[in-house]
């Protein structure tokens, strides 16, 4: 009801006036709540909200193009995993080879895709790889092995531990080696085995290595170490073809073991060549009989073998061994000296050389009387 004599519409005294709002709408009393302010609070959790949305979104297409790269796989690198290492240190590893392209994006995959514990070990992987084929290659475990072959190691030796890693076998191996399937140029007409003939040291075996690919890296090798020796042209100089210094070689490796030994031990043999006289080695008679070291029996030197230098004058008809390089200078460089004997005199191995039986005698007496004999 209004007052009397005010007109319907309009405000008392008391009334609280109305505010026109400034768009002319609706007028809004003073001090109720604005709804502009809800609205506002509404558009803003709405962007929050789609912000949110874009983040993941981007992510996680950001995550599937380092999962599945474009371009085709890299070359071949390998890649060291420590023992004790993780996922997220496997990917960092992987990141700095270029294996992947980024370590966060695979620790974020590999959250929702069943990565297996990591084997410690060498491993090759492609460059430039795929999350999953990644995956695959952890999950078969270490695929890349070193295969180390020691001076003084046979064919029949490194075959057997050829055959230790997947996929190859010792047979295989060495029929390969001895069959004149892969030659080296060092061999004589009529010599189809490598004895002798590869070189030595640490090879790394990558996965579907072959063992004819892996023999031409072994007589390369040995190739390059020949070459760089002057092999042709200083076993001219001695008067003896390449294969036969590197048969007299492997005779310096097995006899002399120690550097400080070989360059005498290599002075007897040619001593003993050019004299005419049995060189009478134990390690040649072991090489037949299948041996390495150990005492030669009465019934060993009998046995009838073109290895038994006690009964056979000159040289084995091949290598005994792989020779190292040291034994290898030592047969192209041997000092000069009378020597034509040679027996272990000291417990590291140190031996003692004469020129005569009787001075022999005396150190085969010095040598029983420190139990060497």
């Amino acid at each position: 009801m209004t007052e009397p004599g005010v007109p319907a519409g309009e405000p008392g005294d008391d009334a609280v006036p109305y505010e026109v709002a400034p768009d002319g709408a609706t007028p809004v009393r003073p001090g109720a709540p604005r709804r502009s302010g809800r609205r506002r609070w509404r558009i803003a959790a709405a962007a929050v909200i789609v912000a949110g949305l874009v983040v993941l979104v981007g992510g996680y297409l950001w995550v599937q193009s380092e999962a599945e790269p474009s371009g085709p796989p890299g070359p071949q690198v390998l890649v060291t995993v420590p023992a004790g290492s993780g996922v997220n240190a496997t990917g960092s590893l992987l990141a700095a080879k270029a294996v992947i392209g980024s370590s966060f994006a695979f620790r974020l995959w590999s959250q929702f895709n069943s990565v297996p514990g990591v084997q410690a070990g060498l491993y090759e992987f492609a460059q430039n790889s795929s999350f999953d084929a990644v995956r695959k290659v952890l999950a078969a475990g270490p695929n890349v092995f070193l295969l180390v072959v020691p001076p003084g190691f046979t064919v029949s030796e490194l075959a057997q531990r050829v055959g230790q890693l997947p996929g190859h076998f010792a047979d295989t191996f060495n029929h390969l080696a001895t069959s004149g399937e892969v030659r080296s140029p060092w061999q004589p007409p009529g010599v189809t085995s490598l004895e002798g003939l590869l070189g030595t040291g640490t090879y790394t075996v990558v996965p579907g290595e072959t063992d004819r690919q892996l023999l031409t890296k072994m007589v390369d090798r040995f190739d390059s170490s020949a070459a760089g020796l002057g092999l042709a042209a200083q076993s001219a100089q001695l008067g003896f073809t390449p294969y036969q210094v590197v048969t007299i070689a492997s005779i310096v490796e097995k006899e002399g073991v120690l550097l400080r030994n070989m360059g005498p031990v290599a002075r007897v043999v040619y001593n003993r060549l050019h004299a005419g006289t049995a060189l009478q080695m134990d390690s040649t008679v072991l090489y037949a009989l299948g041996r390495d070291g150990g005492p030669v029996t009465a019934a060993d030197l009998a046995t009838d073998n073109p290895y038994n230098t006690y009964l056979h004058k000159g040289l084995p008809p091949t290598p005994t061994c792989f020779p190292s390089e040291q034994a290898l200078q030592a047969a192209l460089h041997p000092p000069a000296g009378p020597w034509l004997y040679f027996v272990v005199v000291q417990q590291d191995g140190t031996e003692a050389f004469s020129d005569t039986y009787a001075g022999q005698l005396t150190n085969e007496a010095l040598a029983k009387k420190r139990g060497l004999g």
